[in-house]
């Protein structure tokens, strides 16, 4: 069954209504320039509301280590999504294991659909055990992710499918209830992330859209 995040979740009630949608993880933005920005409070009070099974994920940019844990700590994150050469490369290279760095076991790098067109992705092996998978997204003017722009899905599809045979995949990047089935059948990814495709406005979903969404993904599994 395809893993589905809601990301750019800021209140309580977005949170609840991804969760009862069939949602199986949520995303909390900590980049001070998004508009899906949530507070760390908010955060913590969200999280003590979710079902144990849902994945709480964070999501940092180019934050430092030492920020990223103190955050996942006094908020319960349980994964942590990595945007930034930068923060990517001191995890990659930091002998203190993850889990000590970081505050969490678990970690998606994110890596711009499009370079996949050029080139593969290299991993640490001393990190692979921490990946709980990669998230291929799209990138606009040198920003990875939230741009609510696709990735050229058909002129990556070899290298992804490749590459999810090693590690598990997320594809995000644009995607809509319209859209999220042709991901599926050409990418046959992991999981699926959304934020822009089911918001009312920026920072506030729109139930049917959500709704809509995981639909589309429950109704391409069970065509392929």
């Amino acid at each position: 069954m395809t893993w589905v995040k809601i990301c750019g979740i800021t209140n309580l009630e977005d949170a609840l209504g991804a969760v009862d949608a069939g949602a199986d993880g949520l995303g909390f933005v900590f980049f001070e320039k998004s508009p899906r920005k949530a507070e760390v409070g908010t955060v913590r009070d969200i999280i003590r509301e979710m079902p144990n099974e849902i994945e709480k994920v964070g999501v940092f940019v180019e934050h430092e280590p030492e920020q990223i844990r103190e955050i996942v700590l006094e908020t319960g994150l349980t994964t942590v999504q990595l945007h930034g050469n930068q923060v990517l490369t001191r995890v990659w290279s930091d002998k203190v294991p993850v889990e000590h760095s970081l505050g969490v076991h678990k970690m998606i790098p994110v890596v711009p659909g499009d370079s996949l067109k050029d080139r593969g992705v290299l991993i640490n092996e001393g990190a692979r055990a921490n990946v709980f998978a990669l998230l291929f997204d799209s990138q606009v003017n040198g920003r990875t992710g939230g741009t609510g722009t696709t990735f050229d899905w058909r002129g990556t599809r070899a290298m992804v499918q490749m590459i999810s045979l090693k590690i598990p995949v997320i594809v995000a990047g644009g995607l809509t209830a319209m859209n999220v089935a042709e991901a599926i059948r050409l990418l046959q990814p992991f999981g699926v992330d959304v934020s822009s495709g089911v918001e009312a406005r920026p920072g506030k979903k729109d139930p049917a859209k959500v709704k809509a969404f995981i639909e589309a993904v429950r109704g391409a599994e069970n065509t392929a």
